[in-house]
């Protein structure tokens, strides 16, 4: 299968070109069809899996059929629950959109809001927002919804977890009932299923499992460890390798603690968390990703939106208290085909989470260790 068998134009199938994919994954062969059918859509994909293009080209479609946005409206909402994540999608909106006569604004927390009013107050065909600057600007009358067409929301599971749920629900009050809806998770959890119910209406589902695909190709280790040996052991597995590693911390203040200490063993490294403003976040993920600091250590909310490619090495220093937070994790490594590495930490009080784990994922977890 190719883009073209997908019903997508060809202004946009010579954008997809430029970027050298040919095939399309799983969830855009299902995604992209089912969306160009105008229908609401439900569907579960991993982080990784390219679902942002699975909404996006279509989207882009729709839209690019009719008439452009009026001043101080948006025609498309896309919701997601980090800035990191919001500053990827509209990236890929303007890599995809770039053949469309189509505008777009990405509105987020952490930074200036005088150039996201002066954007909205133009109009715009796609708006990608976080909830709460979201709500911040409609009430300063920015933006109006009376024009929206279509509504995604973007890694659902994450915004519950987040506590976005009040806010989704006074986003929904404030836009036209007849609209597209198209809702992506990692999961169909009760709670997502619920939240679907009174948005979509009768939606395509689309399920790309096996759910721990990305898993299986991630070499998983664990390490019994002391708490108070646990910088340590960080700091010799990193000094005896040349890869870059991805530590996930479990509070910001740990993290900050973490970094300085690897610092004092002469490793390059940076914390990405929520305390950090957005353009310090920018830095220090383009740092990364340019290879010059060896290690990255973030907490869940930060990491989320993070694409890095060819990530080798994934360390959880302390455990998740959701074992669903574990896949995510690890599925920063081992993305699109690529093998990958990801080893924990785990000290005696932290049992209960390696067993809800190892039950998620249906396997044990193998130890180098028999003490630390």
């Amino acid at each position: 299968m190719t883009f073209t068998t997908l019903g997508l134009s060809d202004s946009l199938l010579r954008s997809v070109a430029h970027t050298g994919y040919t095939t399309p994954t799983p969830i855009q062969a299902q995604a992209i069809p089912a969306v160009l059918s105008g229908g609401d859509v439900m569907a579960a994909a991993q982080t990784g899996t390219g679902k942002t293009a699975g909404f996006v080209l279509p989207m882009l479609q729709q839209l690019g059929a009719n008439a452009r946005a009026k001043p101080g409206r948006a025609r498309a909402l896309i919701l997601t629950p980090t800035r990191e994540l919001a500053a990827q999608v509209h990236q890929s909106i303007l890599t995809y959109g770039k053949n469309e006569r189509l505008t777009s604004a990405v509105v987020f927390g952490g930074v200036n809001i005088t150039p996201q009013l002066r954007a909205l107050r133009r109009g715009v065909d796609l708006l990608v927002a976080t909830p709460g600057r979201l709500l911040d600007l409609y009430q300063q009358k920015a933006v109006r919804f009376d024009d929206l067409e279509l509504l995604v929301l973007d890694e659902a599971d994450r915004m519950l977890d987040m506590g976005f749920i009040t806010d989704i629900r006074r986003i929904l009050k404030l836009i036209p009932q007849r609209r597209q809806n198209l809702m992506f998770s990692a999961t169909f959890s009760r709670e997502i299923r619920q939240l679907a119910g009174t948005i979509c209406k009768n939606p395509i589902e689309i399920d790309v499992s096996p759910r721990n695909l990305t898993v299986e190709a991630i070499s998983q280790k664990l390490y019994w460890v002391e708490k108070e040996r646990k910088a340590r052991l960080l700091c010799d597995l990193v000094q005896d390798t040349h890869e870059q590693v991805l530590v996930f911390a479990r509070t910001k203040h740990g993290a900050d603690k973490l970094v300085k200490r690897l610092g004092k063993n002469s490793i390059s490294a940076s914390a990405i968390h929520s305390n950090k403003t957005q353009a310090q976040r920018t830095r220090v993920l383009d740092n990364f990703k340019k290879n010059k600091i060896q290690v990255l250590v973030a907490t869940d909310i930060a990491a989320r939106g993070i694409d890095i490619e060819l990530l080798p090495v994934v360390v959880n220093y302390d455990l998740p208290h959701a074992p669903g937070d574990y896949i995510h994790r690890i599925g920063r490594t081992g993305r699109a085909g690529a093998s990958g590495q990801a080893i924990s930490f785990v000290t005696r009080d932290e049992k209960k989470q390696l067993r809800a784990i190892e039950s998620l994922i249906k396997r044990n977890i193998e130890c180098l260790n028999t003490k630390h």
